[in-house]
């Protein structure tokens, strides 16, 4: 008899979802399935703005990560007015973008995960939180609350707000960086650095507590994508596409972001909110990708930083080709948070940054332009088309996210066979399966955009459909 097993909600993650797993006639796992059980909406109430709004609009999709949806939109907006946007407010914009990736990825290394790793997976959940890492590991979670607040301070100093900014504005920003607000930003640096390299020597150096995690969780042949700059560096902000294999062989590369619906397809399905992006040349379901830290380690051939590039030359030993196991992308999350700190250093350096010339005027000249930057869960487009009178007809966000989604399903379906004994729904399961979708660190507002509350449940059912067990978080 077949049962069904039901995690809802999925805990400690942006937004709300539930997990189902199947088991068949002989009680082993026969699917699992992670359902995103958020409305996406927010394409279609930014129809008849003037696009020059859409910046700021598009910002207020996620709070997390703002800074990525207004970048994307900003871009967007330059190709829409064909204009050259100034040198300074392009590296202003680098920089934004560098502080945001900081204090993201310390969110989801230190508060979201690291309580799994300090505590254990089989810990009792009230406990296994940032409060229960505070009382446990008290220097390593002020370290995350430390790194997490410079990168914030550094959003506010160049744009005035740490959330939702409105900063930057088609053709360039709205305010250029003072001489004061620079210091302020490099006399925390120092700490930031010393922070992001203890932290990473700490986690490498743990790789062997971890080996079966990073065997089951998410640990299968794929492709990734990610931009990357002109000679395969890692670049967040101004780069073109690459894909690779699982040999880390390039499918592609210097992709126009505007291109990018010849190279990617979007398939949907009934049990879930959250669309199936994959790799048009593969089909559906067989062309799976993965975006994100792993995946833009995995494509670029260096960093562009010494200790970033020293970092990701020991993040290689841990695959053969390409790195597969979203474990790992915890890994790559600090080694980017080391190359975001030396690259905002090498920023702050060139004299220019500070120029009073951050944006340029300009007509619309265009009807349809696409912008897309590295968010910090992975590649971010915004694609618009509008009027003769620069009214918005059309916006189409392909989100991080749901780019992973074909991953996160297959990661989801890979832990359950490894972890689910019986019909029963223990802690340690629910918790391991959760954990796998964390190595993504989903931002499922930002990708369907929610409107209200869902819990996250995971059922077990059985071979006729039943419900044999559920949990509820």
């Amino acid at each position: 008899m077949s049962q069904r097993l039901v995690i809802d909600p999925v805990t400690r993650i942006e937004g709300h979802a539930r997990i189902t797993i199947q088991l068949g006639d002989d009680g082993e796992v026969a699917d699992a399935r992670f359902h995103v059980t958020e409305f996406r909406g927010f394409e279609r109430f930014c129809e008849g703005r003037s696009f020059r709004e859409l910046p700021a609009i598009t910002s207020r999709i996620c709070g997390i990560c703002p800074v990525s949806h207004e970048l994307a939109s900003a871009r967007a907006c330059d190709a829409l007015l064909a204009v050259d946007v100034p040198d300074a407010a392009k590296a202003l914009r680098k920089l934004v973008n560098l502080a945001q990736l900081v204090q993201s990825h310390a969110l989801s290394f230190f508060h979201l995960s690291s309580p799994d790793w300090i505590l254990g997976y089989d810990s009792d959940p009230a406990r296994r939180n940032v409060l229960g890492l505070a009382e446990a590991r008290p220097e390593l979670a002020r370290q995350g609350i430390r790194l997490r607040q410079w990168g914030q301070q550094v959003i506010e100093a160049v744009a005035g707000r740490r959330v939702h900014p409105g900063w930057a504005v088609p053709g360039g920003v709205a305010r250029p960086l003072s001489a004061a607000a620079r210091e302020r930003i490099l006399a925390g640096l120092p700490e930031a650095l010393a922070t992001a390299r203890q932290t990473l020597g700490w986690f490498a150096g743990t790789a062997a507590d971890h080996q079966e995690e990073a065997r089951v969780f998410g640990n299968f042949p794929s492709l990734f994508m990610a931009m990357v700059g002109p000679e395969g560096e890692l670049e967040h902000t101004d780069g073109k596409l690459r894909f690779v294999d699982e040999r880390g062989a390039v499918l592609a590369d210097q992709v126009e972001p505007r291109d990018h619906r010849a190279w990617i397809g979007e398939a949907v399905e009934p049990w879930s909110y959250l669309k199936f992006p994959y790799y048009l040349k593969h089909g559906y379901p067989g062309g799976l990708y993965r975006v994100g830290p792993l995946a833009r380690l995995n494509c670029c051939a260096r960093a562009g930083t010494p200790l970033a590039d020293e970092a990701l030359a020991g993040f290689r030993q841990l695959g053969r080709g390409a790195v597969l196991s979203s474990f790992h992308a915890h890994h790559a999350r600090l080694v980017e948070i080391l190359y975001a700190v030396e690259r905002i250093e090498q920023l702050l350096a060139d004299p220019g940054i500070l120029s009073d010339e951050v944006c340029a005027v300009a007509l619309r000249s265009r009807r349809r332009a696409v912008g897309a930057c590295e968010a910090p869960r992975g590649t971010l487009f915004h694609d618009y088309e509008v009027d003769r009178d620069g009214l918005v007809e059309r916006v189409d966000l392909l989100i991080a996210t749901g780019q992973n989604n074909l991953a996160m399903n297959r990661t989801v379906a890979q832990i359950a066979r490894h972890y689910l004994s019986g019909q029963r729904l223990e802690e340690g399961l629910l918790n391991r399966v959760e954990a796998g979708i964390r190595a993504f660190d989903p931002c499922l507002s930002c990708s369907t955009h929610a409107a209200g509350k869902m819990a996250m449940v995971v059922e077990l059912l059985g071979g006729q459909g039943e419900l044999l067990d559920a949990a509820t978080r």
